[in-house]
């Protein structure tokens, strides 16, 4: 305020925020403060670096400063970022805080992902086998693909694939989920993304065939070749990780044991995401899913993929397997995930045979929670945590590859 003279006082306008000013510009300024680390930011926001660049850069122009010192060595804040950061921290914290809250209040995030689930609930477990394809293909259609990345076709090994990253070679295979009669690479594009976001590599996702058309151990074949030719490309051994998501990560267990069986070079470690592993309990009903309302239908899509061959094929059956030799796991699971006691099993299991695994439960009441990468926090803790845990076998190097041979 100043006085006019006349004992009344004059409101001087106060200059407004830029209106182009985004969460997003503020979001991408934070990260970068508090990491100092262009390419660590990128990794926590699941953005490439242009793109979180180019977010700096237009935050910069908006406000009429430099808020960052950049080098080839370091990035500094300016005396106008460091005035900023904690600012923005706070309007960001309050935000967060009351979104959290009106979410928990309503309940929004999970019905969010049970909508995102309804049209396979909905139309296709009962159903016959193409209707619920196009029922999980729908569901898969509704995550969002990180921004930037690029999708590319491939054949890996004769194996139809998809490269999806920012350019060059993938250094991760996933396999994905789906039951072993459902599911797509290009479906899983979105999932593959966030973990190529994540653990800073491409991502390579073969469409291996599915049963009942094939039976095993087509899968596993597919698998096996795709792995192969990323090792035949020229990825080390020690750069290379294999994922897979529920049934796919009953998938990357027979991978590895059948590449340990041949006496072929492993990688260097491997993550499962809330796993299904216990196909002979589903085929006998021991499994905890036989109270399930749906567990008919698995039984029945068990069924199909094991075909005629003997069930208590480790191959089949990790839980039963000797695990000597294999390389670090990573095991995520949710508190609300059908199929969680898997990840118990499991990682008992490798422990008694000397396996480095890390098990993770995190409280989400669906199956796949890292699917919803994009909007629930706790998906978003995993990817972080897989980013974590890829940078540290990666940074040990090759693990003794010749232990129980």
């Amino acid at each position: 305020m100043t006085d006019s003279g006349d004992g009344t006082a004059d409101v001087l306008a106060m200059p407004r925020t830029p209106d182009a000013i985004e969460l997003r510009h503020l979001r991408a300024f934070v990260a970068v403060a508090e990491e100092l680390n262009f390419g660590r930011a990128a990794t926590r926001l699941y953005l490439s670096q242009p793109a979180l660049s180019r977010q700096i850069r237009a935050l910069e122009r908006l406000l009429g400063c430099d808020l960052l010192r950049r080098s080839t060595h370091r990035v500094e804040l300016t005396l106008a970022g460091e005035a900023f950061l904690d600012r923005a921290r706070t309007l960001l914290g309050d935000l967060d805080s009351a979104i959290a809250t009106t979410r928990s209040v309503g309940g929004e995030l999970i019905n969010r992902v049970n909508r995102m689930w309804a049209p396979l609930a909905d139309e296709g477990y009962e159903g016959e086998l193409g209707r619920m394809r196009a029922a999980y293909e729908g569901t898969l259609a509704q995550v969002e693909l990180p921004a930037e990345l690029t999708v590319v076709p491939t054949t890996a090994g004769g194996v139809p694939a998809l490269q999806i990253g920012t350019g060059g070679m993938p250094s991760v295979l996933h396999l994905h989920g789906g039951g072993f009669v459902l599911g797509s690479a290009y479906g899983y594009r979105a999932l593959a993304g966030a973990l190529a976001v994540a653990t800073g590599s491409g991502v390579l996702v073969p469409d291996y065939r599915l049963a009942p058309e094939h039976p095993f151990p087509a899968a596993l074949d597919d698998a096996r070749n795709a792995y192969l030719w990323m090792l035949e490309q020229g990825v080390p051994p020690d750069e290379l990780i294999v994922t897979g998501d529920s049934s796919g990560g009953g998938l990357v267990m027979s991978l590895l044991l059948v590449l340990h069986e041949q006496g072929l070079p492993l990688p260097v470690g491997a993550v499962l995401m809330c796993p299904g592993l216990d196909i002979a309990g589903v085929l006998n009903g021991t499994s905890p899913l036989a109270n399930h309302v749906h567990f008919k239908t698995m039984a029945r899509i068990t069924g199909s993929y094991v075909g005629d061959h003997p069930v208590d094929d480790p191959l089949l059956s990790p839980l039963t397997a000797d695990l000597t030799g294999l390389p670090p796991m990573l095991v995520q699971s949710a508190t609300g995930d059908p199929v969680g006691d898997d990840m118990r099993r499991l990682s008992e299991r490798a422990e008694k045979y000397g396996v480095d695994v890390t098990a993770e439960l995190y409280t989400a009441d669906t199956h796949v929670f890292q699917l919803f990468w994009s909007f629930l926090p706790e998906a978003q803790q995993a990817m972080t945590r897989i980013g974590e845990f890829v940078a540290r076998v990666r940074g040990a190097g090759a693990f003794d590859q010749d232990v129980g041979q």
